[in-house]
């Protein structure tokens, strides 16, 4: 049996910018990605913290050290800059091989979107 189990978590960062005329996709700090264990065009899970609203769109990488959490296209309307955000992904595996998984999860500072040292 194969099963989905949460594979990355980039917990609680901050929406610095959007783009209603980009293509799509979020834009992530490509530091943030890497500690997350994101790669570029992966399907990535959004949650709004402040309106609540679910979405999914897929990851492209960012400048590196520039906290940049940027929503593309048609996601620009589903977040506002400044809110926080929740952005996971998700693996399907073997149901025994998911009882010892451990996703890769980071808690940036929300203030700058910057890795906790």
């Amino acid at each position: 049996m194969l099963i989905e189990v949460l594979k990355s978590k980039i917990h609680r960062v901050t929406v610095t910018e959007s783009d209603l005329n980009y293509i799509g996709s979020i834009t992530i700090d490509e530091e943030l990605m890497e500690a997350a264990n994101i790669i570029p065009n992966e399907k990535v899970f959004i949650v709004d913290n402040n309106n609540g609203s679910r979405f999914e769109t897929y990851a492209i990488k960012g400048e590196r050290g520039s906290g940049v959490i940027c929503l593309n296209g048609a996601a620009a309307r589903m977040v506002q800059k400044g809110d926080v955000v929740i952005i996971m992904s998700y693996a399907t595996m073997d149901f025994e091989e998911a009882k010892n998984f451990k996703p890769s999860v980071v808690f940036p500072d929300t203030a700058t979107n910057k890795l906790l040292k």
